[in-house]
């Protein structure tokens, strides 16, 4: 069988491997405070444009998302997001478990908008009861978003002065941050973010490493005592020079952007693939996800040879399925799958 369920089904890139082999058997302080987590942050920084910029490392993106969430609201306070931002529908409730509320606004194509977060605020400043509700303590979003779909400049600018005009922090998602950043259709770029954001995540898990986030702190009161909250809630690797050696490598000779690019370019030849045999897209995703909407019999033909991940109901009794590409998909695999599309 060959996979297009997820981007993070393959191990890591053999650069990371051979970095994690050669320095297996040296020694180190633990806890991120060893030398390749410190070089891992001072190219994450330049990356960013933000000398200033702290830089946690930390395991996966629901451990990211509830350590910084739970760390930067207080206690009467919720998050804004979309109600198909992964902390809303794909991570157990972990943000709620820790005593605040994901406050759901409805999205289109995965993203909401600067005037929904004002007029939420709005809303809830202008009633008479507002203390005995959760009050908007933060905006949270994910680029790509869920659906594969992107901020564009105009958008996220227009979502960091609104968080502005209210005192939220702005919160950005970035698991697949990589493929987001390298799709042709994108006009940000990683200073960009960290200069709307107050903080955000360079996504490892699923482009490149074994496991891993960066965490990019922009804003220093939210940063401040930041490394409590990491050890309180379990994220503090003890061996966390595994964290880093792999950001290290991900860092240097731009291997995250070429990586991430490649997954993007193979993602558009399926897509190109279902366009042409007429199989209708489900929305427009210029990303490494693409969603189609198959009839049971296409699902059927297809899934003899190929693993791909049902999404829900599509028009005219159609499904919704996604396929994923990854840092790793082979041309191999892509080819495969497009001559078992023109042969539907």
């Amino acid at each position: 069988m060959i996979y297009f369920q997820c981007d993070y089904a393959e191990g890591c890139h053999p650069r990371i491997m051979d970095l994690l082999q050669k320095t297996n058997l040296e020694q180190s302080v633990g806890y991120g405070l060893d030398p390749y987590c410190q070089s891992a942050r001072e190219k994450i920084r330049a990356a960013c444009g933000r000398e200033d910029a702290q830089v946690h490392f930390l395991v996966g993106g629901t451990q990211t998302n509830m350590t910084f969430i739970a760390a930067a609201l207080r206690p009467h306070q919720g998050v804004l997001t979309a109600d198909t931002g992964h902390i809303a529908c794909h991570e157990t409730g972990a943000v709620e478990a820790t005593g605040h509320k994901a406050i759901a606004l409805p999205s289109v194509n995965g993203k909401i908008t600067a005037g929904q977060v004002l007029a939420a605020c709005r809303e809830h400043w202008d009633s008479e009861t507002h203390e005995h509700m959760v009050q908007p303590g933060m905006v949270y979003l994910s680029f790509p978003t869920e659906s594969g779909t992107l901020y564009s400049k105009a958008e996220l600018t227009q979502i960091s002065q609104a968080c502005r005009q209210f005192g939220l922090p702005l919160f950005l998602d970035g698991a697949r941050l990589g493929y987001g950043l390298t799709s042709p259709e994108n006009d940000l770029t990683l200073p960009d973010i960290a200069a709307l954001c107050d903080a955000f995540y360079i996504g490892g898990t699923k482009c490149g490493a074994l496991m891993g986030e960066a965490l990019v702190i922009l804003n220093p009161a939210i940063g401040r005592d930041f490394r409590y909250a990491i050890k309180q809630r379990g994220g503090m690797l003890a061996k966390g020079r595994l964290l880093g050696i792999q950001f290290e490598a991900l860092f240097t000779d731009d291997l995250y952007w070429r990586i991430c690019r490649q997954a993007n370019q193979r993602a558009l030849e399926i897509r190109r693939a279902f366009a042409q045999k007429g199989i209708p897209l489900w929305n427009d995703s210029p990303t490494n996800q693409q969603f189609v909407e198959l009839t049971a019999a296409q699902i059927q033909a297809l899934g003899r040879d190929f693993v791909f991940e049902t999404w829900g109901p599509g028009r005219d009794g159609r499904t919704v399925v996604r396929f994923c590409t990854s840092w790793a998909t082979p041309q191999s695999s892509v080819d495969a799958l497009t001559a078992a599309v023109a042969a539907l």
